[in-house]
């Protein structure tokens, strides 16, 4: 089979290598890809967004099956433009992934069908928004900016101060364009994180690995919120007891929700969760696979991934299908100093050819034969182990052997799971 991968990061590359394991699989094309992308698939320089271009291909290359993997491909639509001219698709219609694409839309479809969230308003008026920041008396505060934002459209304000000056930068200053024009402000929750990725094909919900991603870009959850610097799987908080009760009460509401509202979910469905001492509550949704998540969650799948997503999208998916193998995985970022803000790129990547871990490659382009950095996040390094602590170990062994000018990495992934793992 010809397959289509859209999208050009570390997820696309974990995604890729997946697929490359089915015996259906034939020539793999990552449009645009990345510079450790080419060794795995053939690389097209057309970008995620560049609808009519992708489409043009797929018709051109007769693609047999595509996977979109980004939130911004998804929610402007290019699973119906490519299932229009009948190229099978894995990733959910514009309708669907509103889910992800307009958070006032996930915020209402939780409270009609009594998803638990955490409280909220919305607001599309900045001076309604201030009035109700200056009202509330229990800080921090959480603002979001209701549509994409490259995973940075969330302040947590600590005090009324930082809420004002989060709702002047979205709503006034256009920090996020359209996305910030209508925000949601809602309560801080408190607990642990976890992520599941599930699959689903609008009826049936498989449940993925959980794992525990480090947003902040320093050890100790310290620094500024970044695109994840690291993840771990499984998730020590999510007990046999707690994805019970997020079966019951989240993923399968979720999907009938969205079937009753006429915008059936076929792909994955990225929960991100708090377990609260009221029970597990949902933060956010996205429309596709979550990126670190993915590639700590991928690794330890036993099951053929393409005939996974070609059962999504026919509407054939069972659990049967879906098997993961027994340990765990740990996934360390290996990014350019000054990531989040600014940072240099152009350093040579070098990689042992002995390494035990698998290097997914989020941030470099090949140039005169080399790879060198091209991004803020520039690797994710992945090891797999019988137990959490053996993954945590082969990770950062391997991650020591990478080299590239001007690297860093927090050093803690994994810590907070292995704490909960001793006391459990």
């Amino acid at each position: 089979m010809k397959i289509m991968v859209v999208g050009g990061g570390g997820r696309e590359h974990a995604i890729i290598k997946k697929l490359k394991e089915s015996p259906a699989a034939g020539q793999i094309y990552a449009l645009p890809g990345n510079g450790g992308i080419a060794a795995d698939a053939v690389c097209v320089p057309i970008a995620a967004t560049a609808l009519d271009e992708i489409v043009g291909f797929a018709v051109r290359e007769s693609i047999d099956f595509a996977v979109v993997a980004p939130d911004d491909p998804l929610v402007m639509g290019l699973v119906d433009l490519l299932s229009e001219k009948g190229i099978p698709c894995f990733g959910p219609t514009k309708a669907a992934a509103a889910i992800e694409g307009s958070k006032s839309f996930a915020k209402g479809l939780m409270e009609k069908y009594g998803i638990p969230t955490a409280a909220c308003r919305v607001f599309d008026r900045y001076e309604e928004a201030l009035d109700y920041v200056r009202g509330v008396d229990r800080y921090p505060t959480v603002i979001k900016a209701d549509g994409l934002a490259l995973g940075k459209g969330v302040v947590i304000a600590p005090d009324r101060e930082t809420a004002e000056s989060a709702l002047r930068d979205m709503m006034l200053g256009g920090r996020f364009g359209k996305s910030g024009e209508t925000v949601v402000i809602e309560e801080y929750l408190e607990g642990p994180e976890v992520s599941v990725l599930a699959f689903t094909d609008g009826e049936t919900v498989v449940p993925m690995v959980s794992s525990m991603d480090h947003k902040r870009a320093l050890d100790g959850d310290k620094g500024p919120n970044t695109g994840g610097m690291g993840t771990v799987a499984p998730n020590p908080f999510y007990t046999d007891e707690v994805a019970e009760t997020c079966m019951q009460r989240i993923f399968l509401p979720t999907v009938r929700a969205m079937k009753a509202e006429g915008r059936p979910f076929r792909g994955c469905l990225y929960f991100g969760l708090m377990l609260t001492k009221d029970g597990p509550k949902v933060i956010e949704y996205n429309c596709r696979f979550g990126d670190p998540e993915t590639q700590v969650v991928l690794p330890l799948l036993e099951s053929d991934l393409l005939t996974v997503m070609q059962a999504c999208a026919s509407g054939a998916l069972t659990a049967e299908q879906v098997k993961f193998r027994r340990g765990a995985a740990c996934c360390v970022i290996l990014a350019s100093a000054g990531y989040p803000g600014s940072y240099e790129k152009g350093y040579e990547i070098t990689i042992p050819d002995d390494l035990d871990a698998v290097v997914y490659h989020a941030g470099s382009v090949l140039k005169d034969g080399r790879l060198v950095t091209a991004g803020g996040r520039v690797l994710g390094v992945t090891a797999t182990g019988d137990t959490l602590g053996q993954a945590v170990e082969r990770a950062y062994a391997a991650v020591d052997r990478v080299k590239f000018q001007n690297a860093f990495c927090r050093r803690d992934i994994g810590q907070k799971a292995l704490q909960r793992k001793g006391r459990s």
